[in-house]
């Protein structure tokens, strides 16, 4: 061994064994569309609409609403306080411009919802895509290696064949030679 391999140590053998390791950013598909988080856009217009939208669909706003017009309907019913006097014209009013409001900032969020949505399907479409290419490479290198390894396995037998044929020739020769050794031995004698 030289002096570089005996001074070795374990550790170092693993990293100088270890095939380097890529480290591959998961999200890498879906980073083009972060733009598209916010539905309303990142400013603080965007947020107060976002949650005004989907506060709408909440039982608190439910609640709320149905308690408001109840307690509207009654004061106004039972005389407590006369400012909306049945058919309620002001309530109507208000539903109306409250349904103004409230309809297209709840389209527009289920609009950038499915952008959004589109967005992440396109990418996990674009990342499955990314395995299935990666996949059929580590499959064709596998199939490559063991090729190769069947290759290195009809060497050796073809090796291990030709070392047995060998190693039997050499002992009927060697058989030979004993033989013929002994044969010529009383001759050799004889002179």
């Amino acid at each position: 061994m030289s002096g570089k391999q005996h001074n070795a140590t374990p550790a170092a053998a693993d990293k100088l064994a270890a095939p380097a390791v890529e480290k591959v950013d998961h999200l890498r598909f879906h980073r083009r569309h972060a733009h598209l988080a916010a539905p309303f856009g990142n400013g603080w217009f965007a947020r107060k609409a976002e949650g005004f939208a989907r506060f709408f669909g909440t039982p608190v706003f439910l609640g709320a609403q149905t308690l408001i017009v109840v307690g509207w309907v009654c004061i106004n019913t039972f005389g407590l306080v006369r400012f909306d006097i049945y058919p309620f014209i002001l309530l109507n009013l208000a539903f109306s411009l409250q349904s103004a409001y409230a309809a297209p900032l709840i389209l527009l969020a289920q609009t950038r919802q499915a952008e959004r949505d589109k967005a992440h399907a396109d990418a996990d479409a674009q990342h499955r895509e990314a395995l299935a290419v990666a996949n059929t490479q580590r499959q064709d290198m596998a199939a490559l290696t063991s090729a190769q390894i069947m290759e290195l396995l009809k060497q050796n037998t073809e090796l291990t064949t030709l070392t047995k044929n060998l190693s039997e020739r050499i002992e009927v020769l060697a058989a030979e030679l004993h033989k013929k050794l002994l044969q010529d031995a009383p001759a050799i004698n004889r002179r």
